[in-house]
């Protein structure tokens, strides 16, 4: 190579996740996104344990996505606030991924989650080289993108067919198929850890509801509280019939 040329960037080596940077010193906006990703994973790993018993799959919260070398590192890199990716090892040189490299893994992602935190704009930019939705449907190329409007809950999804993102109508049940799973994503509104909004949530393909180990807690929670009202009226039973017998002269405590 002669003095002053530029080396191909194709050719150069391509970093792992233990030379590219990890974290982005940007701040979670706000705690919803933190207990949307936990309710997502805790109640799906059923399924994917069942379906990697091998655990060969990977779920990432706000974890980076390089699907290029570049620098800075930074113009490469898009984090998802949930994605899972099927048919990768957990681990990777023994250690846990502080990102995913793409062009080393090989393997895209087969669903891709963005939260809206503002009007929704950064996650539908088709801007080149630098939107997320250009990105994602170019380049990282997962098999469903699904955009999240909390304030409003509203779910958009769109499926990878070719070299585009095609837009997906939900079911019967307004929830949308994810096929290779055998579930289906939608809305719930109910109440986690306290907080009652609309959150996304998976259901089995017969329509019922994949629980969480909050759900379990409540259940729990519920049965503990029904077995006090049971005793409770229990012992008012025995205290009515305690009191009729005092009424008769008789001495409940010598009833046997």
């Amino acid at each position: 190579m002669s003095a002053g040329t530029t080396a191909d960037p194709l050719l150069q080596p391509i970093r792992d996740h233990t030379q590219l940077p990890d974290k982005d010193n940007v701040p979670v906006r706000n705690s919803f996104e933190n207990w949307q990703s936990e309710l997502l994973s805790e109640s799906l790993m059923p399924v994917l344990w069942q379906r990697h018993p091998d655990g060969s799959f990977f779920v990432g919260h706000d974890v980076g996505i390089y699907w290029r070398d570049t620098d800075p590192p930074q113009k490469g890199v898009k984090a998802p606030d949930w994605y899972y990716v099927p048919g990768v090892p957990r681990l990777v040189g023994g250690e846990m991924r502080r990102s995913y490299v793409l062009p080393l893994e090989l393997m895209p992602p087969y669903l891709v989650l963005e939260y809206v935190s503002d009007d929704g704009a950064e996650e539908r930019d088709r801007t080149p080289w630098e939107g997320k939705f250009w990105v994602y449907e170019h380049m990282i190329r997962p098999a469903f993108y699904g955009i999240y409007e909390p304030d409003s809950g509203k779910l958009e999804m769109h499926r990878h067919v070719e070299d585009r993102f095609e837009d997906l109508r939900p079911n019967e049940r307004g929830r949308y198929e994810l096929p290779s799973l055998g579930v289906e994503l939608g809305i719930w509104e109910g109440t986690y850890h306290g907080y009652a909004m609309p959150w996304l949530r998976w259901w089995d393909s017969r329509g019922v509801l994949l629980p969480s180990p909050q759900d379990a807690l409540e259940a729990e929670r519920q049965r503990a509280e029904a077995e006090r009202q049971r005793a409770e009226a229990e012992r008012q039973r025995a205290d009515k019939l305690a009191e009729r017998l005092r009424a008769l002269g008789i001495n409940p405590d010598e009833v046997s």
